[in-house]
């Protein structure tokens, strides 16, 4: 792989980050600094983390940033039930959210994994 952008995994979250900036526009105005903000943050922290691991050179280093894509995306998991349950998004909307959630989750966990005996059998 020559750049982090063929990393399935970060495909699915850019594509994950596009879908919550579309999905926050419908947000209340009083959630603008709320949990809309909250939101774009996370996903773009999830996706700019995969990035961020990619270029570093240890694996150690490289493990401590898909770790944190994975945190922002239990947090974005977290802020999206919010959502739904102040009815800011529709169940369906939620369902589908979800599911891109838990998709871009295992391609993370499987980069951890990778990564993981990368660093344990050279």
């Amino acid at each position: 792989m020559k750049s982090f952008t063929d990393l399935k995994a970060w495909q699915k979250a850019h594509n994950l980050t596009l879908d919550i900036y579309k999905l926050t526009n419908d947000f209340p105005s009083t959630e603008q600094f709320g949990l809309s903000n909250q939101m774009r943050r996370a996903a773009v922290s999830a996706c700019s983390n995969l990035a961020e691991g990619f270029g570093r050179s240890t694996a150690k280093d490289t493990n401590h940033f898909y770790i944190m894509s994975s945190g922002s995306l239990y947090e974005l998991k977290s802020q999206a039930l919010l959502a739904k349950d102040l009815t800011y998004v529709s169940n369906t909307e939620f369902v589908s959210l979800a599911d891109k959630l838990n998709q871009t989750h295992k391609l993370v966990n499987g980069l951890l994994r990778h990564h993981k005996n990368s660093a344990t059998n050279p």
